[in-house]
């Protein structure tokens, strides 16, 4: 089933909009791909305007920032521990922004989309030496 971007047929009282033309082909979204962990693997997407998105579809390497020492670090990621945007992604190991995630230097957050960008940016938490 197409995912549809356009105007909704709401107002946001509940009544009807009256729609001022049919569906558009450009407002048909793209179906979900995750990035999950693994083996590296990406994906380049043509958008609107001839543009290009990185898509991560597998990583395993996370680029770690450390608040403690200001230097950035690339570690290993080891397991996803929590994710805010649905409990069931912790299972399918499956990062997105805002993730809780299990690093070789300690537990970090996602600050980056890795669905859009190709990487996956974090930032350290909580250390191993803590």
């Amino acid at each position: 089933m197409a995912l549809w971007q356009g105007r909704s047929r709401r107002k946001p009282s509940g009544g009807m909009l009256r729609p001022i033309r049919k569906k558009r082909r450009r407002e048909i979204a793209r179906e979900k791909e995750f990035a999950t962990l693994g083996e590296e693997r990406a994906k380049i997407i043509r958008t609107l305007g001839g543009n290009t998105k990185v898509r991560l579809l597998r990583g395993e390497w996370a680029n770690l920032f450390d608040p403690s020492t200001g230097k950035m670090e690339r570690v290993r990621i080891l397991s996803v521990k929590s994710n805010p945007a649905n409990p069931h992604y912790v299972t399918r190991n499956i990062i997105t922004k805002g993730a809780t995630i299990e690093t070789e230097r300690g537990i970090a957050k996602v600050t980056s989309r890795p669905g859009q960008t190709g990487a996956v940016n974090a930032v350290l938490l909580k250390s191993v030496e803590d």
